[in-house]
């Protein structure tokens, strides 16, 4: 339990002793920096490849056996719209994924995996397998499954 935070009600400074008890118990940073620095340890991992780890996590949402939407997409990514656009650009533009309009909704997108895409894809798996498994026995205690269960509770 932590103590009550005092400040006067005057003032337009925020004391130090705050900002050491944000550094220090913020799970918004904390998670922040959890995820960036994950993030680079994949990227590294995944250069050779000519992918990002936010590509690799594109392409992987991709992968199903009916192309999804738009939408669905960006649910699963936690992206507007207009962000998972952006990051389909360079991606069409490497004959990774197609865009096309939804058969039964026109004003609608559908992804896809293009065929080189799939092969893509098949190539990082392994890799994306080797760097996981670094991460996985680096986290003391181990206990994986509690850490998925806490990320996803805070993610819906």
């Amino acid at each position: 339990m932590s103590k009550p935070l005092t400040r006067d009600p005057g003032s337009s400074t925020v004391p130090y002793d705050i900002t050491l008890l944000v550094r220090d118990t913020c799970l918004c940073l904390h998670v922040q920096r959890a995820a960036r620095a994950l993030g680079r340890r994949f990227d590294e991992a995944l250069r050779p490849l000519g992918l990002t780890n936010g590509q690799f996590s594109l392409l992987m949402s991709l992968n199903r056996p009916e192309p999804p939407s738009m939408g669905s997409v960006a649910g699963l990514l936690a992206m507007d719209r207009t962000t998972l656009t952006a990051a389909l650009k360079p991606l069409e533009r490497r004959g990774l994924v197609s865009v096309a309009p939804d058969p039964g909704d026109k004003r609608a997108r559908r992804l896809a995996l293009t065929p080189d895409g799939r092969a893509l894809l098949a190539r990082a798996v392994p890799v994306w397998k080797h760097a996981h498994g670094l991460v996985e026995t680096g986290l003391p205690g181990g206990d994986i499954e509690r850490l998925l269960a806490d990320l996803h509770a805070l993610s819906v």
